[in-house]
């Protein structure tokens, strides 16, 4: 039988694996070693992120390039995140061959209308709508020369997602930005296909913790602006206790906490600590005000921890309503903190999870379902 081989061009190094869209790149291309595909990885490179050996265990071949930033990236009519991803290097290694080639978010798709490429199998792996996703920092952010940016950003985004007609295949994170796709370009090949994460087991403990969660990369303005409202409006006057965790957490969310004595901010910490709050609180809390992509940080609380508070962009076409609490306003999430922390976290729970989870988001059934598309 004929070797399966795949180029997958990725914005970052996806390793370590420690947020959100290199989680997915990581343990697709792990899963898609595990069904024989010979993986031929591209990275863009910047300073932050280091050469990873880990990835040769998975993949046929590492390539590494250099990201472009400065002004002639700055100031090209393509978004800068793409523009700033552009090789020349690059696109020699990937005419090598005529192997389909996997676009890892529209950060990669410089070459995608490329006329040299004309011929091959070209894969979009969406993972946010990104007009809406920096559209959506700028209401958020407070800072006015990022604020200019984010919105500058989002118009040329907007511009640049035509490029996508040029996709043989594109391939959703989640059921609604499927059909935000499926509308948009009518005329190409658009599939729901969920995000690939590091769970594959269930880790969860019965009973009661004493303490609810917030989490994530909290330099994020996004998860900054999460942060602060969970503060300032819903633990404000409980009596509850908080612990926010995440990297790089902003000084205007230290100096809030700061104010409560019922919060507690644990910064930077490392993937041991991480699953281990996550496991040991007793309500995992998570809001957002970007109904964009899959939260993988959702994934990893409904595989580690207990009850799951949520409001409803944080869904978002994932199928998983039925596993979370929601609650869309500060008094509806103080009224379901009280309640939840007067109830125990049983193995019915547990139970109905495993089904639901493994039914949708099973790393080996969604690589099985990657190849057939690629390969038939």
């Amino acid at each position: 039988m004929q070797d399966k081989h795949i180029h997958i061009v990725s914005f970052d190094v996806p390793y370590p694996p420690n947020y959100g869209g290199v989680i997915d790149v990581f343990y697709k291309i792990k899963n898609l070693h595990e069904k024989g595909v010979k993986v031929h990885l591209h990275c863009i490179e910047y300073p932050g992120r280091e050469r990873a050996e880990e990835l040769n265990k998975y993949c046929e071949e590492v390539h590494y390039y250099s990201r472009k930033t400065g002004f002639v990236s700055a100031l090209s009519l393509k978004p800068y995140i793409v523009a700033s991803r552009r090789s020349k290097k690059m696109l020699e290694n990937l005419l090598k061959d005529d192997y389909p080639i996997l676009f890892e978010g529209l950060h990669s798709c410089y070459y995608l209308k490329d006329k040299r490429l004309a011929d091959r199998m070209k894969i979009y792996r969406e993972s946010n709508i990104e007009h809406r996703y920096y559209f959506n920092l700028f209401k958020v952010c407070k800072n006015m020369f990022s604020r200019l940016y984010f919105l500058g950003a989002s118009f040329k985004l907007r511009m640049y997602q035509k490029k996508l007609e040029h996709a043989s295949m594109m391939l959703c994170v989640s059921k609604n930005d499927t059909a935000y796709l499926q509308k948009q370009f009518p005329g190409n090949k658009v599939y729901y296909l969920p995000s690939f994460h590091p769970n594959n087991s269930f880790e969860i403990n019965n009973g009661k913790g004493d303490f609810a969660l917030y989490h994530g990369n909290i330099e994020v303005p996004e998860n900054a602006h999460a942060a602060a409202y969970l503060i300032n409006e819903v633990f404000n006057d409980l009596d509850i206790p908080m612990v926010i965790a995440g990297m790089n957490p902003p000084e205007h969310v230290k100096k809030l906490v700061t104010a409560h004595e019922n919060i507690k901010l644990i910064s930077n910490p490392d993937d041991e600590e991480m699953f281990s709050l996550i496991r040991n609180a007793h309500v995992n809390i998570l809001v957002t005000f970007q109904a964009t992509g899959l939260k993988l940080k959702l994934l990893n609380v409904l595989y580690q921890g207990r009850f799951c508070l949520v409001n409803d962009k944080m869904l978002n076409g994932t199928g998983l309503d039925d596993l979370c609490i929601i609650a869309n306003d500060p008094v509806s999430l103080k009224n379901e903190l009280q309640r939840l922390f007067n109830t125990m976290f049983t193995g019915e729970e547990i139970s109905r999870r495993e089904k639901i989870l493994t039914e949708l988001y099973s790393n080996t059934s969604n690589a099985d379902k990657l190849v057939e598309l690629v390969w038939g």
